[in-house]
């Protein structure tokens, strides 16, 4: 499959949205859906729904609408969700624990190889099945297994110096919960940052905005 060069990320970050949807129109047996009837489900525009999918074919009938299961499969290889990349996780705290335990790595395109931490409670416990390895059997793994992304659950401070050992032990695609900006130092990676931080502070503001009178206007001397 070549690139897309001209998708814009907006339209690749509805692509999830509308997997979710359209798996669970298939689990209660819808087997067609028009744009229409699916933009006042996601609460889209049904001209943004056919503009979206549009970028990469169109797969839908006019005057049929689209058929849920192939559109879900053909959604499903568009991401990518059924190649396994194999992936590492840093850090089992409080944060890698929970992914490790309650993500479905293998139903959005990832295979867990591997879990990592350099504390000796941790070390040779289980998560999921999976035995925490020591850190100094990093480089170790990556050359036998040859991880394709690492998900990286470690403080800021941590992060930078780890960063540099993975990339070059060759892994260059991360899920990065650190706060530390891997792609500034290296313009080659990808990397998907989650700030979880961010995300309840955009919905404190969005509460704040709602409880504003709603005839406030900003003073235009300021």
């Amino acid at each position: 499959m070549s690139k897309r060069e001209n998708v814009s990320m907006s339209v690749i970050r509805r692509l999830p949205r509308y997997y979710r949807f359209l798996t669970h129109l298939k689990k209660i047996g819808m087997t067609r859906i028009s744009s229409k009837e699916l933009s006042e489900k996601m609460g889209l525009t049904a001209s943004q729904i056919r503009q979206d999918l549009n970028c990469f074919g169109g797969f839908g009938q006019q005057g049929y609408g689209y058929i849920v299961d192939q559109l879900q499969r053909e959604i499903a290889g568009i991401l990518g969700i059924c190649n396994s990349y194999k992936a590492i996780m840093i850090g089992a705290g409080n944060m890698g624990q929970a992914l490790a335990m309650h993500m479905s790595f293998t139903t959005q395109g990832f295979q867990l190889c591997g879990i990592f931490d350099n504390s000796p409670s941790k070390i040779g416990t289980e998560i999921n099945g999976i035995t925490i390895t020591d850190m100094q059997l990093l480089e170790e793994f990556c050359e036998r297994e040859k991880p394709t992304m690492a998900i990286l659950c470690i403080p800021r401070e941590s992060a930078e110096k780890l960063a540099d050992q993975l990339y070059e032990f060759g892994i260059k695609n991360f899920w990065n919960f650190s706060h530390y900006d891997i792609a500034m130092k290296f313009p080659d990676t990808i990397v998907e940052n989650v700030h979880l931080n961010d995300s309840l502070m955009t919905l404190c503001y969005r509460i704040s905005d709602n409880q504003l009178p709603k005839d406030e206007t900003t003073d235009p001397t300021i």
